[in-house]
């Protein structure tokens, strides 16, 4: 039987707009926060869920519930339908909200293995990039080259008879705890049904602009980093324009590029607490930590087994090169003034984490990283924002040296609870480069933690998992 390509096997069924009808255009304005992360930077889920019935019936019953439910959300979620503005210097950008606003809603239906894609087992990354919608960024010449990037989009993949795949693809003009809220409130409102009592109900996000105060005037810092990366934005759209390429919201990534999930259950997190706190004890006595938080050790063993298995593969490494490890940490209650867990918008902070390599790939990598982990977490509680000053310096930074690792995704978004009526996912995944870390709750929420991880190739994977089984092992 003759291999189907990769157009046969996914296939274009259809598009919706689906739209909240806002009654007027209106400009919503972006925080310092929100400007430190505006841009063409998008966030990338998918979930996927057992669906044994065919496409036909999908787009009868399903499809449209979803319209219906999704059209209902984003009228508490205005502003996901509208688009992020980037004008020139030195007007700040926002988010333009008009009656025409809509998010495009695509359909497809895909051949390929569902059982295998939602799996864990390594999986090539540009199969798990066609399940994910595109956005097209563009400039409008006729007003000053001003910048236009949509703020979301939404596709769903059906697998015949197997699985769909619902993807959202979104501006990070939110964080990931505003995603899980959005995705919650249209999972709850398409479950429970869209009469007005189960809308009513249903949690609204805070819109307020006003919540969020800078003291430190970061927005002026921000603001002025935002216009320096607005010109190689605009310098990008303009080529790509002229070569007739789209501008989209694509993750770089090779051919050969796979994504392997590795699962820790709960037994496995306790014994890493328990054998960290022993090895800090026995290195600092009575100024060692007496506690490691499960994502902190989760963090801790995924960062070092990745250099570990880097190390393995070039053995001519410089010992002494620094490697990074980034994560975002939610400032919602952090603050000296109340946040709304409902806030909508980026309430985070950036924090990270520096270590040779030596300190990493050796014998005490994983209680080097724990360490380093856990004083970055207390430091951030000390002062949320703390440097953040220089944040885009430090990235460009850690991210010309091609040695780090951003972490996306929290077990406190808890994303195996959206059920859109045909049950929890049966796996959650975000599509990042190589340089992206993910990590989520397991779907038994059993105490467990899922970690995706980006390798070069499959042979890289297997002796990632090889130093996943034997780190592990050491723990017993």
């Amino acid at each position: 039987m003759e291999k189907l390509s990769e157009d046969d096997e996914h296939k274009f069924v259809e598009q919706s707009q689906v739209a909240p009808n806002n009654p007027k255009t209106t400009s919503f304005p972006l925080t310092f926060l929100d400007i430190s992360l505006a841009g063409p930077i998008y966030g990338r889920r998918q979930f996927f869920y057992n669906f044994p019935y065919s496409t036909h019936h999908f787009l009868q019953t399903t499809f449209p519930s979803l319209k219906r439910s999704l059209s209902l959300t984003l009228k508490r979620f205005f502003p996901l339908a509208g688009n992020l503005l980037c004008p020139p210097p030195p007007h700040p950008p926002f988010i333009r909200c008009t009656e025409e606003d809509s998010v495009a809603f695509t359909v497809f239906e895909s051949s390929s293995d569902f059982n295998h894609l939602s799996g864990n087992n390594p999986r090539i990354l540009k199969r798990l990039d066609q399940l994910v919608p595109k956005l097209t960024c563009k400039v409008m010449h006729h007003h000053h080259d001003t910048l236009i990037f949509p703020n979301l989009a939404l596709q769903a993949t059906v697998f015949p008879y197997r699985g769909v795949c619902i993807a959202i693809t979104y501006n990070h003009m939110i964080d990931g705890t505003c995603c899980s809220q959005f995705m919650k409130f249209w999972s709850s409102l398409c479950t429970c049904g869209i009469d007005s009592s189960v809308f009513e109900k249903l949690t609204p996000p805070c819109l307020d602009r006003e919540v969020l105060k800078d003291p430190k005037e970061l927005g002026a810092i921000f603001l002025k980093d935002y216009f320096q990366e607005r010109e190689n934005w605009k310098n990008k759209l303009i080529r790509r324009s002229q070569s007739h390429r789209p501008f989209d919201s694509t993750v770089a990534m090779e051919e050969d590029h796979v994504r392997v999930t590795i699962v820790f259950d709960k037994h496995d997190i306790e014994r890493m607490q328990t054998f960290s706190l022993n090895q800090l004890k026995k290195r600092y006595g009575l100024k060692s930590p007496q506690y490691v938080s499960k994502f902190v050790v989760a963090c801790g063993f995924a960062w070092s087994s990745l250099v570990k298995t880097r190390a393995i593969e070039r053995d001519s490494e410089c010992e002494e090169e620094e490697e990074y490890f980034c994560f975002a940490a939610d400032c919602r209650g952090r603050l000296e003034y109340p946040v709304p867990e409902t806030y909508f918008g980026n309430c985070i902070t950036q924090c990270n984490v520096t270590l040779r390599r030596s300190e990493l790939k050796g014998e005490g990598g994983f209680v080097n990283a724990v360490k380093a982990i856990d004083r970055a977490i207390n430091d951030m509680k000390k002062e949320p924002f703390g440097g953040l000053e220089n944040w885009k310096e430090s990235l460009r930074k850690m991210f010309g040296t091609g040695r780090v690792l951003v972490v996306g995704g929290s077990p406190k978004f808890k994303v195996y609870e959206n059920d859109f009526g045909f049950g929890r996912p049966c796996k959650v995944e975000m599509v990042q480069s190589l340089k992206g870390l993910s990590i989520s709750e397991t779907p038994n929420n059993q105490g467990g933690f899922e970690i995706g991880v980006v390798l070069k190739n499959m042979t890289q994977s297997k002796t990632f998992l090889s130093v996943v089984k034997q780190g592990l092992k050491a723990l017993k």
